[in-house]
């Protein structure tokens, strides 16, 4: 659609090439027609200019998309949406575990699990088919900050100590069968190398490929209450706190939005954003 190849900044301060492509098909994701896809498309190339910060794209991107239809807007701030979950990790942990959990695992959050020679509270707890699995999170609350190599260096050195220590004290929860570190960001190129050099599963937004957060959200319709555009800040953040983490969870606890002093009128109104977000 270009002619000439224009250089946008991204949140990390790189500068690289704007690529219709990508936004083509983070347009697809939301699950917008064609039609729509096009006149976002060409009302971006009327305003894209040299040193665009992808920010500015993706606001503009946003604003048309909700102006059409507002739970397409909702679906394509998912990336955003994540990072809404903090400031504190808290929220993410609740959210990772309950992707597991609808992946057929029973979930623990917050345990204290003793290794060779020390305790260690671990994130997540996973148990499927007579294994446990220990789940790390790693939540950054800005965009742009990578996970690195320090990060699947230290969760490894825990998860070794405790898997030296696991058949003595945990011989009914199965075979300990793996490690996880989870990010709501990106691993460096050496994070993954050395993740998969030592045993360890990396999951992160785009990572492993086709199989990443962003995937599994899409694929289960997990997504966050965050992702909302009709709730306040100051409303999520109430959810959050309730352990309200994902969409399908207000839709059968709706009484949360009455403690909020929502009205009727703009209750349904949420209500059939949320809908809409689940069953697309």
């Amino acid at each position: 659609m270009l002619d000439n190849a224009i250089y946008i900044l991204k949140s990390s301060g790189e500068k690289v090439k704007f690529s219709f492509e990508k936004l083509r098909n983070s347009l697809k994701r939301t699950g917008a027609e064609n039609e729509i896809i096009e006149y976002i498309l060409h009302a971006v190339k009327d305003e894209l200019y040299e040193g665009i910060s992808t920010k500015e794209i993706y606001n503009r991107a946003f604003a048309l998309l909700k102006k059409k239809k507002s739970y397409l807007a909702s679906k394509y701030k998912l990336k955003k949406a994540i990072y809404e979950l903090g400031p504190t990790g808290y929220p993410f942990e609740r959210f990772v575990a309950a992707i597991l959990k609808y992946s057929g695992y029973k979930t623990q959050v917050s345990k204290i699990l003793q290794g060779k020679c020390v305790k260690h509270e671990i994130d997540i707890i996973g148990h499927k088919n007579n294994e446990t699995t220990i789940i790390e999170c790693k939540f950054h609350s800005e965009e742009g900050s990578n996970c690195n190599v320090k990060i699947p260096l230290y969760i490894n050195s825990r998860y070794q100590d405790i898997k030296n220590q696991w058949s003595a004290n945990n011989k009914d929860d199965g075979i300990l069968a793996k490690g996880w570190v989870v990010t709501n960001t990106r691993f460096t190129a050496d994070a993954i190398q050395y993740g998969n050099c030592c045993g360890l599963y990396l999951l992160s937004w785009d990572y492993p490929k086709n199989d990443g957060l962003k995937d599994r959200i899409d694929r289960l319709g997990l997504y966050p209450i965050t992702v909302s555009t009709l709730l306040t800040n100051r409303e999520k953040q109430f959810l959050l706190s309730r352990e309200v983490v994902l969409c399908r969870d207000l839709i059968g606890d709706a009484f949360y939005l009455d403690h909020l002093g929502i009205s009727q009128i703009r209750m349904k109104k949420i209500l059939e954003e949320i809908k809409q977000i689940c069953s697309s």
